[in-house]
């Protein structure tokens, strides 16, 4: 494969990510007016509650079974290492750089969260597709890299929803705190002088401590809590619900094939799904239209994640994938390996945008990290698959 066929291949659906981004920008602006925050914030709700929950379901009842969840069991894991990886590098850059406590979680988030979605199910197929790939028949390898693409869809769905948005719902809270940390502050400069007298006798008497033991069962029982709540989000029951779909046979053949009784179903869900990526693009080119004018971002944080999602992650990637090769952890398959590889050099997951949205927080700075990542994911994407490619050839 040349490079200039590499290059294509890479820039493929990173061009198509900003030509809708660039159509929603359009719509939102003043000229056309067709797309206010209103509209995207509506918008953004059906996405995250049925078209996403769709994707997620179609992609794992159709391309994964139960012998490849065995078979490919390395995958959870790897994609796990990407973001304990991704998360730590981000966390240590915000510690260095000390940016407002709520960017903190959005940079870490985007560290640690790759477009584990639809860049990989563009990007492996086409892979396949060109004379002279390392991957073998075309056919095959196509069948198998969308199988790959659509279980890492999957997977990092799962990830997604469970990590990257509690780190999100935390950035939300630190962000309301800090607004009414700062009305609080106006508030008590009128207050009276017996006022302030009589409070701490007041917080004294209202801190009559719990037990150490009740306190830590509090904790418990609230952070049990937050998790549950957050495996109820509709794209993690829909990734559950895949799952088995996908590995009980009868319930499989119920949906998927030609002469499944319920096809009409699996065709009905599947045309859902395949509205939740030009949806997410457009509210993220809506938002940013807003965002070069009320961002608060520095440029050294989109820096930050370039420095890490594309340089730090990838060679960390094949020292991570060539140990679990070399230690018999992974099927004698290139392909499945040059997967593992890619998925620590992917942009940010779009996601993250339509969770800032959900709990309203930092919207346009996300965008704007959304901008500069995914420009310079072009020549990243390019770069490292050729690398990664020479390895496996």
């Amino acid at each position: 494969m040349g490079l200039v066929s590499l290059l294509e291949v890479s820039l493929m659906p990173i061009l198509q990510v900003l030509m809708l981004c660039m159509l929603g920008a359009f719509m939102a602006t003043d000229y056309l007016k067709l797309f206010p925050s209103q509209t995207r914030r509506a918008l953004n709700r059906i996405v995250f509650s049925v078209f996403t929950p769709a994707l997620v379901f179609s992609s794992l009842a159709k391309t994964v079974k139960l012998q490849d969840l065995i078979s490919w069991w390395f995958m959870p894991v790897n994609i796990g290492i990407t973001f304990v990886l991704g998360g730590t590098l981000g966390w240590i850059a915000v510690k260095i750089l000390k940016p407002q406590p709520y960017l903190q979680y959005l940079v870490v988030a985007m560290c640690a969260t790759g477009n584990l979605g639809n860049i990989m199910v563009i990007l492996i197929p086409a892979m396949c597709e060109e004379p002279g790939n390392p991957f073998g028949d075309k056919s095959t390898c196509r069948t198998l890299g969308l199988s790959y693409a659509s279980l890492s869809m999957a997977l990092g769905c799962f990830y997604m929803w469970t990590y990257t948005y509690h780190l999100i719902q935390h950035s939300s809270t630190v962000y309301r705190a800090m607004l009414e940390g700062e009305g609080e502050t106006a508030n008590e400069q009128n207050k009276d002088l017996e006022a302030t007298q009589t409070s701490p006798l007041l917080h004294r008497n209202s801190a009559t401590d719990l037990k150490p033991a009740a306190a830590l069962g509090n904790k418990l029982v609230a952070v049990s809590r937050q998790i549950l709540e957050e495996l109820k989000a509709p794209p993690v029951v829909a990734a559950f619900v895949g799952f088995v779909f996908g590995a009980v046979s009868w319930l499989r053949n119920l949906l998927v094939g030609s002469n499944a009784p319920l096809k009409v179903v699996d065709d009905s869900i599947t045309v859902i799904g395949d509205a939740t990526i030009p949806c997410i693009n457009l509210i993220l080119g809506g938002n940013l239209t807003e965002g070069f004018n009320k961002s608060k971002l520095e440029p050294k944080l989109a820096v930050v994640v370039i420095v890490v999602r594309y340089m730090l992650l990838p060679a960390a990637g094949i020292g991570v994938v060539k140990a679990a090769a070399h230690l018999g952890l992974l099927p004698d398959d290139p392909l499945f390996q040059f997967v593992l590889m890619v998925q620590y050099t992917l942009p940010p997951a779009m996601n993250i945008g339509t969770m800032t949205q959900l709990v309203d927080v930092a919207q346009e700075e996300c965008s704007v990290l959304f901008l500069w990542t995914y420009i310079a994911a072009a020549f990243s994407l390019t770069a490292w698959s050729t690398v990664f490619m020479w390895f496996l050839s």
